[in-house]
């Protein structure tokens, strides 16, 4: 559907005589700028107003699909480079893996601040262009044998660019759509993006495979015409909205704020769950268990991505921080199912095992994210109150996610930190139960646990 012309709204904007005065409509300027978007106001929403941001929608949902893809793209390379002539240590492979989720993490912060400097279409077209660059670096890289690992190291940090794209990509959507329907909207923001890890996993190794002998460059080639794609697709169908301001007091409010970091402490096992071990299971499969079918390793990150939706809906009927508690329960018995299927040396468990984790991190994903508002909306009081609130959560919700994200590197460098002092993964495995038991004492003792000042919020 088209967007509302200017002159087709004309005649809503100039009243009758006598009637009520409704607040200004949108005005399209040049460069798709957008002013006086206001998605509250019930008339223009219906009349047109969700129209456009279902567009935007649509266009932001496959450019964050793709941002995921090229993040996760090392973690599907990773596994075929030693059989196509590189000598690579299980530490570098590691590294490999980890260091584009380090890069990921770091970047969300600016990137959430870009598109109220740049505008949210013409971020959107930026970053899915800037996409380009870690997709040729890789097919570069890996067609080549002799390249310096320093250089692999390089190409790989560049494919964090593509975990920057989530935070642009909420902040852009929140911007467009009413409170009503903004949780909606962002969940399946998030959600399509999460797709794109098991995706890749699953796309990239067939069309390596196509033909004869494996051809690593194409995980890479075939990128750089979809985010072109991606960047036309923002450039004909999105919107910049000249409202979507940068508010730097969401974020200092947040950061004052002691339930942020308890939040985003939470996250690191939820969503750097997910990442970190969507991250490192198909080498885990390669090298625990070569005879095990490596195209299996997709379902791991896919079942992560799809179960998110459903954690958040569930934490919407009994509470989110129950939904975390049971996540974190989930995660610690998966590790423990792991570990058992590393002494056993079975495969199938080593696999069942890791479907666990990846439930447990996707469930938790969307329970705790659906905390954070819940959390800052406790005890605030009055229409002030409510809005001092809700500033504070948007910042908790940027702070967190760039949190969380650095667990997609933490795990990583567990595993090879295990392997080379332990030579087993084992010890890794038990840090990460340690790890789960004390975020869900977090969770129980802080929003859970009857008598806790945020347990009858139900939060």
């Amino acid at each position: 559907m088209s967007a509302p012309t200017r002159e087709s709204l004309s005649s809503l904007e100039a009243p009758a005589q006598g009637a009520i005065a409704r607040p200004r409509l949108p005005v399209h300027r040049s460069g798709r700028w957008i002013d006086h978007w206001d998605p509250e106001d019930t008339v223009f929403w219906r009349g047109g107003g969700r129209a456009i941001a279902r567009r935007n929608l649509a266009v932001s949902v496959f450019a964050e699909f793709l941002g995921f893809c090229v993040w996760a793209l090392w973690s599907v390379v990773v596994p075929h480079l030693p059989a196509a002539g590189f000598s690579l240590t299980l530490d570098q492979q590691f590294w490999l893996i980890a260091l584009p989720s380090l890069v990921g993490a770091t970047v969300r912060i600016p990137y959430t601040f870009a598109v109220p400097v740049f505008g949210g279409r013409n971020w959107t077209i930026v970053s899915a262009l800037l996409l380009v660059l870690p997709a040729a670096a890789l097919a570069w890289a890996v067609s080549q044998p002799g390249t310096s690992f320093g250089t692999l190291l390089l190409c790989a940090a560049l494919a964090g660019l593509g975990g920057g794209n989530f935070a642009s990509s909420m902040t852009n959507i929140s911007f467009f759509f009413p409170e009503a329907e903004k949780g909606k909207a962002l969940g399946l923001n998030a959600a399509g993006g999460n797709l794109g890890t098991g995706i890749v996993q699953l796309a990239v190794p067939a069309i390596i495979a196509v033909g004869a002998g494996a051809r690593l460059e194409r995980a890479g080639l075939v990128f750089i015409p979809l985010a072109l794609l991606a960047a036309l697709l923002a450039w004909r169908g999105m919107d910049n909205l000249s409202g979507a301001k940068a508010d730097y007091r969401s974020f200092a409010s947040a950061a004052r704020n002691r339930h942020t970091w308890t939040i985003s402490f939470l996250y690191i096992g939820t969503f750097g769950s997910f990442i970190g071990y969507s991250g490192v299971f198909p080498t885990l499969l390669k090298t625990q268990f070569p005879n095990a079918p490596l195209t299996l390793a997709f379902s791991g990150a896919l079942v992560g991505a799809l179960t998110r939706p459903l954690g958040g809906i569930v934490a919407d009927r009994v509470g989110g921080a129950r939904i975390t508690l049971a996540s974190f329960g989930m995660l610690a018995a998966g590790a423990v199912g792991a570990i058992s299927a590393l002494h056993q040396h079975s495969p199938v468990l080593f696999f069942a095992s890791f479907l666990v984790l990846f439930t447990g991190a996707g469930i938790g994903n969307g329970a705790t994210y659906r905390m954070i508002p819940a959390v800052f909306r406790a005890g605030a009081n009055g229409p002030d109150g409510l809005a001092a609130a809700r500033t504070a959560a948007a910042g908790c919700i940027g702070i967190a996610g760039a949190v969380g994200a650095y667990g997609g590197f933490l795990i990583p460098r567990g595993f090879a930190v295990a392997k080379e002092s332990f030579g087993s993964l084992v010890p890794a495995l038990w840090v990460f139960v340690g790890a789960y038991v004390v975020m869900a004492a977090v969770t129980y003792a802080v929003y859970a646990r009857r008598g806790a000042a945020l347990a009858a919020e139900r939060v």
